[in-house]
């Protein structure tokens, strides 16, 4: 490439860092909770979602750069050339601006919005006489009897608290003057009761949380000790696990193992209330934690923000309006006259486009396989499944019914890894052979093979998904899927769960593309074949859709595609660690991130090819983990009428001027400005309006 020996490609002022890129994401996820176009409840609902995305964050990222500064490593990363302790202090500038900014938002905008519509969140001293008994009846009555001082002395060292867990320092004094020091102790606040207590009220709506009251009595609990403070405080621990899966007999018992350990990790992160907080209380927290004031984090309000969820669900039992408003999924586009999918999928490919399509014909596939005498064999993959999941029970009835029913149980999956060894004993109960993932990779791809013989002949229908089975999660995240039977997408399947469940060498595929490293391979050529292409007719296009680009190897393959002429756009939520708009470099390159009501969570890629339009649908991200860390699945759309429908979906996303934030050449993100004379195009919105106007033309 002639680019290459003017721009290093690979210079790390080119690159965003994966981390900082994270942080972008998450703070655009705040922004939506000041988005006045979203009801008040939805923004509420915003501010806790990206606590827990930042909870999440420290437990895994934060934690794991923290153990490598423990280890000595201060090699820089391979992107953007920070080293860990670089990260880490750009990551703790960050991360203090947007929690500060959540606060803020909360205080000034949330809570105020929310009075206005009849709602308080107060304290108990700003209650009345009336309102504050009520408060020490059910603090003695309710509170008391689950709560467990722990005092601190010689005899009772420093408790191990629970990650993530709310609770109280106290310092306090005795009243005999032998008394040396200050005596500390800690108190839990119990995770057993809800935080918002509602009071009675002639207006109704008034609320106090749980922490306020316990802090409001806590004499009540240290009777003959004068309090002389008390502060909220929570700490969030590294929570990554290590799988040693070398030295593990039973990767059941291995995970099951390290689950525990997750809950005692190292503390990371100190959040405490800033009001009246005492130095000496801090410095003593630092020093029994053993963190670094880096690390602290003083809020100005509640602390761990995720008691939104349930509180914005309580509210909107008492008002509505406040939320967005509710819709049906539909049946799918492909399924509209209400056919059995089995005898449509002999007939045509079935495309899927989940929250606006409903995913119940998913569950019904599996299901009326589980029931059908002419089934003989269910395979599937399982990656992330609801706490009550219906495909479970088809998987278990299957079983009992006689069918050879696998199931790969991805013991793996972050943060599911508890409910995943339940439904991996569950399934096996039942008769399941059940396989756990293979040695060293996750496997992340979702696919379902059912094989039926009918007269004679054996009928294999595969469905293949850029999403989890998971019938919760279907409702809110936005994801494609494909039902086929055609020949050689069958005998792929076969092939495919062949190899997971077997000894045998990696089979040669029809159409599918699978991971490690083959995807990554295949997109390397065919941004290679839209690169000639290009040379040859001067149209070369690329769209990719997915939720996170890291990998190096990919980036530069897009930088050169931009370089030669092509031009390149993508849909990327999450991390992106490539820069757009750097002349000579990536000029045609465009990176949009939409948020919104929904997780955008579907993964398109488009080719242009001269107007062959060659269009995959995949598991995989076009990150180094998912190409080379993991079993994905790459597949390709086939049909010319799906071909279009996809192709018009990515226009529709591209065009929005409502949800969209455009990346610069500095690695930041802008609201993707629009005219007042514009059409206001919010995708997600749209899509649903489509979804809802297709049907009523069925109708």
């Amino acid at each position: 490439m002639s680019m290459q020996t003017a721009i290093d490609l690979a210079n790390p002022r080119y690159y965003n860092n994966r981390e900082l890129s994270w942080l972008n994401f998450n703070k655009r996820v705040l922004e939506e909770s000041s988005d006045l176009n979203n009801p008040l409840l939805e923004r509420m609902k915003f501010l806790a979602i990206f606590s827990s995305n930042l909870d999440e964050f420290f437990m895994v990222r934060v934690a794991g750069l923290k153990d490598q500064v423990k280890a000595g490593f201060n090699k820089p990363e391979n992107k953007a050339g920070l080293t860990p302790k670089q990260q880490l202090n750009r990551i703790s500038i960050k991360a203090h601006e947007l929690v500060d900014t959540q606060n803020r938002v909360l205080r000034e905008e949330i809570l105020p919005a929310l009075e206005e519509e009849g709602f308080s969140l107060k304290k108990p001293a700003d209650l009345d006489h009336e309102q504050q008994q009520f408060l020490l009846d059910y603090f003695d009555n309710e509170v008391f009897p689950v709560l467990t001082p722990m005092a601190i002395d010689a005899y009772r060292p420093f408790p191990m608290l629970l990650n993530k867990s709310l609770n109280l320092v106290v310092m306090l004094e005795n009243d005999e003057p032998e008394a040396e020091r200050d005596r500390v102790a800690i108190v839990q606040v119990p995770g057993v009761l809800d935080r918002t207590i509602e009071v009675p009220s002639e207006e109704g709506g008034t609320f106090v949380l749980l922490e306020d009251v316990l802090e409001y009595f806590i004499d009540r609990i240290f009777q003959g000790y004068v309090v002389k403070n008390v502060n909220t405080f929570r700490i969030t621990r590294n929570a990554d696990m290590e799988i040693h899966e070398e030295g593990a007999r039973d990767l059941l018992l291995e995970i099951e193992k390290e689950l525990k350990k997750r809950k005692w990790g190292a503390a990371v992160r100190l959040e405490i209330k800033s009001q009246d907080l005492d130095q000496d209380v801090l410095d003593y927290l630092l020093e029994e934690l053993e963190i670094h004031f880096k690390d602290v984090y003083e809020i100005d309000g509640p602390i761990d923000l995720t008691f939104l969820f349930p509180f914005t669900k309580k509210l909107s039992t008492l008002r509505e309006g406040l939320t967005y408003e509710t819709f049906i999924p539909q049946l799918p586009l492909d399924l509209s006259s209400r056919e059995d999918i089995f005898e449509k999928a002999l007939q045509q490919d079935v495309l899927f486009y989940h929250p606006y399509e409903s995913f119940e014909p998913v569950v019904d596939f599996i299901s009326q396989a589980a029931d059908d005498p002419l089934v003989l064999a269910i395979k599937m993959t399982l990656y992330r499944v609801s706490g009550d999941s219906p495909i479970i029970e088809s998987l278990k009835r299957a079983a009992e019914k006689g069918k050879q029913v696998t199931v790969l149980v991805e013991l793996k999956a972050r943060f599911d890894e508890e409910n995943n060894v339940q439904w991996a004993k569950e399934l096996e109960k039942a008769g399941c052979h059940v396989i756990y993932g293979m040695h060293n990779l996750k496997t992340h791809s979702k696919i379902t093979l059912v094989v039926r013989k009918r007269a004679g002949q054996i009928e294999r229908f595969v469905h293949l998904g850029t999403g989890n089975y998971n019938d919760a999660t279907a409702k809110l995240y936005t994801d494609h899927g494909l039902i086929t039977s055609k020949k050689e997408f069958g005998v792929d399947a076969t092939n495919f769960f062949n190899y997971l469940s077997g000894y045998m060498d990696k089979p040669k595929y029809n159409h599918l593309v699978v991971a490690p490293f083959d995807i990554q391979d295949a997109f390397i050529k065919l941004i290679d074949q839209e690169i000639d292409i290009h040379k040859k007719y001067g149209n070369g296009r690329i769209i990719a859709k997915m939720n996170s680009l890291t990998d190096k190897r990919l980036i530069m393959k897009l930088y050169e595609a931009s370089n030669a002429g092509v031009q390149i756009d993508c849909i990327i939520r999450g991390i992106c660690c490539m820069r757009p708009g750097i002349p000579g470099v990536s000029e045609n390159i465009r990176v949009i991130s939409i948020v919104g009501r929904f997780l955008e969570h579907s993964r398109i890629y488009y080719f242009h090819h001269n107007g062959e339009r060659h269009i995959y649908l995949s598991s995989a991200d076009m990150m180094t983990r998912n190409m080379i860390k993991r079993v994905e699945i790459l597949f390709p759309i086939l049909d010319a009428s799906l071909k279009n429908r996809l192709t018009d979906f990515l226009s529709l996303q591209l065009s929005d001027n409502a949800k969209a934030r455009y990346q610069d050449n500095e690695g930041n993100y802008h609201y993707v400005a629009h005219e007042k004379e514009d059409v206001y195009i919010d995708s997600q919105l749209q899509c649903l309006q489509t979804v809802y106007q297709i049907q009523e033309d069925e109708e």
